[in-house]
């Protein structure tokens, strides 16, 4: 903390500034760098270079370097995407009041629109999950496991939540294994999606993604519709 001298023979103590943003604009600059370059090709000098830091400055914050860097982007890239993909699933199915039977194909779709949406609403994240798939032989893996601990797995888990729920209200039938379940669903309705427009670098005509959005949910109804 600093002190300011009022001229009174007080001070006022202040919070000494300059330490949170520093590492606030380094961090800044690796989500570009590392979503433009990748993780392989990105290089601690390029990092500081864009924050307008010294390399020794980015040590200072970040002692674990690259990986430490990448680790702590990551971690909060996905954990603000992850919050919005639970603000979604929560309006488009409450498993407190579940829909109606000739409802369910509806909601379903509604919650697939809304998360293939988040490629374009989080277009920087998603371009460092591309770099992830292509360079995971050359991530460290407790970085994969941060990320997907902060993220997807969390996501994972309450989705599967609702899932088992939907099916004790007799509107699935998850063959007694909802995580299962919301494996297939994710892929349905997102997995094409994002391998053909490498996640998002390269849209989909909106037409053809409700297109495969649609048939991802009917091909899941399908496998784990309850029969009526």
């Amino acid at each position: 903390m600093a002190s300011t001298d009022h001229g009174d023979g007080t001070a006022a103590t202040q919070p000494r500034r300059g330490r949170g943003d520093k590492a606030a604009a380094i961090a800044h600059a690796a989500c570009e760098v590392f979503g433009r370059d990748g993780y392989t090709r990105a290089s601690i000098d390029t990092i500081a270079a864009e924050a307008g830091a010294s390399t020794r400055t980015l040590y200072n914050h970040f002692p674990g370097g690259k990986a430490e860097l990448f680790r702590s982007v990551i971690q909060r890239s996905a954990g603000q995407v992850r919050d919005e993909q639970l603000v979604r699933l929560r309006n488009c199915l409450d498993p407190q009041r579940p829909p109606r039977p000739e409802d369910l194909e509806r909601d379903l779709l509604a919650l697939a629109r809304a998360w293939v949406a988040l490629m374009t609403d989080f277009r920087d994240h998603f371009a460092l999950v591309r770099h992830i798939h292509g360079e995971a032989g050359h991530v460290p893996p407790e970085v994969l496991d941060a990320w997907q601990e902060a993220g997807p797995r969390r996501v994972s888990r309450e989705l599967t939540v609702v899932l088992a729920a939907l099916a004790d209200h007799g509107l699935l039938d998850v063959h007694g294994d909802p995580a299962q379940a919301t494996a297939h669903l994710m892929l349905l309705i997102s997995a094409e999606i994002a391998q053909r427009s490498y996640w998002g670098v390269i849209p989909l005509p909106p037409e053809e993604t409700d297109r495969i959005t649609a048939v991802g949910v009917q091909t899941f109804l399908r496998a784990y519709g309850a029969a009526r």
